[in-house]
C-alpha cells in the first residue's frame, strides 16, 4: 500500500464508549486505538489474518488494504465491517466494535463506570 506522503490527522470516534483519539491517515484505526493504552485491547496479528480487531465503520470515509476472506467477507465490507488493522481514515471517522474488540470495550467502560459510582468517587 502505497504511504500517504502529506499524512493527515483525523478524529477516531467509538461509538461503543464515546472515547476519541487522533489517528493520522498514515496509520490503522488499530494502531491509534493502542495508543488509548487501555488493557485487553485485541491487536492480533496488525496484518489483516486473525480478525479480532474487527470494527463496523457507522461514518467516515477510510482507504482499506487486503484483508483475509475468512474474517471479512464481501457482505461484511458492503457493511463497512472491516479489520480496524487494515483501515487508515482519510476523514474523521465513527467505529464500531464486533466480536473480541467489542468485548474488551465494554469491559473498560464497565469498570470505568463501576468505578465512578463507588462510594469513593461519590466523594471526589
Amino acid at each position: 500500500m502505497p504511504v500517504d506522503p502529506c499524512p493527515s490527522s483525523h478524529r477516531v470516534t467509538i461509538a461503543d464508549t464515546g472515547e476519541a483519539y487522533a489517528c493520522n491517515s498514515a496509520e490503522t484505526v488499530l494502531v491509534g486505538l493502542a495508543r488509548l493504552g487501555k488493557r485487553g485491547i485485541p491487536v492480533g496479528c496488525r496484518g489483516g489474518g486473525c480478525g479480532v480487531c474487527k470494527v463496523e465503520v457507522v461514518s467516515g470515509q477510510y482507504r482499506k488494504r487486503v484483508m483475509s476472506r475468512n474474517h471479512v467477507n464481501a457482505d461484511d465490507e458492503a457493511c463497512h465491517r472491516v479489520l480496524a488493522c487494515c483501515i487508515y481514515p482519510i476523514s474523521d471517522v465513527v467505529v464500531r466494535a464486533i466480536g473480541p474488540m467489542q468485548k474488551s470495550l465494554n469491559r473498560g467502560s464497565a469498570a470505568a463506570a463501576s468505578a465512578a459510582t463507588t462510594p469513593e468517587a461519590a466523594k471526589a
